[in-house]
């Protein structure tokens, strides 16, 4: 974990509520896909945690969703302005494990995070198929991206418009080597209920601290509780333990 000042380069809207951030600054804690930073905002006395959607060096991207007072205050914000960050924060997806055809699975703005993910897998020559969900066929903000990737690439809208696959579990193919999963904790049980073979599940979680210090986001796994900040988002599926 590092804390710094970062200068925003860009904060523009994909749809009507999820927006791309770009942060310029030190990005040598981020060493994994699937991690995420902590944004200080002014006058709110948490930070804001926001996964990594993607990396390079001297620039981070952000991909969030308007959710209430602190993501609306950021959308305020323009290129130039200067934010507290802590970066680095929670383990990530472990790209050694998905063999030779992983497959993606991501729910609304849980998509972003993949798509790190996805890059380092194209470029370690891996076959990539991607499941994206959405709510409504215009809140699809990165499905092109994965496209222009050369993964192949499944679109889920839960109204159901065009005729498309409502769910992500509507559409999971058969044959691949291993799976990744970030979204809303309905849609990972659904995945996790549906698929036999081995995956990572990253989970979404309200946080007070980022970083493992005061155990606000504590959930019970089959070894005991785990952080979701800290010890997480990212957990083997055999980790995994549902509520009743």
């Amino acid at each position: 974990m590092k804390q710094g000042l970062y200068t925003i380069a860009e904060n523009k809207p994909l749809t009507e509520a999820v927006y791309r951030l770009r942060l310029a600054g030190d990005t040598s804690a981020i060493t994994a896909p699937g991690q995420f930073v902590n944004i200080a905002l002014p006058g709110l006395y948490l930070r804001r945690p926001i996964s990594v959607c993607d990396v390079q060096e001297g620039l981070v991207t952000l991909a969030y969703k308007i959710a209430g007072r602190g993501t609306e205050q950021l959308t305020a914000m323009r290129p130039g302005t200067r934010l507290d960050v802590l970066s680095g924060l929670g383990n990530g997806f472990d790209v050694s494990l998905s063999g030779d055809e992983p497959l993606l699975l991501g729910g609304g703005i849980g998509s972003a995070p993949l798509y790190l993910l996805a890059k380092q897998l194209r470029a370690a020559g891996k076959t990539v198929r991607a499941v994206l969900g959405f709510n409504a066929l215009n809140e699809d903000f990165c499905s092109g991206w994965f496209r222009a990737l050369g993964c192949e690439v499944t679109v889920t809208i839960a109204d159901g418009t065009g005729g498309a696959p409502r769910y992500v579990t509507d559409a999971l193919p058969s044959g691949y080597s291993f799976y990744y999963a970030c979204g809303p904790e309905p849609m990972l049980r659904a995945v996790f209920d549906r698929t036999a073979g081995p995956g990572q599940l990253s989970f979404e979680e309200r946080m007070g601290c980022g970083f493992g210090a005061c155990m606000g986001c504590t959930h019970q796994m089959r070894t005991g509780p785990k952080r979701i900040c800290k010890d997480g988002p990212v957990f083997r599926k055999e980790e995994i333990a549902w509520p009743d």
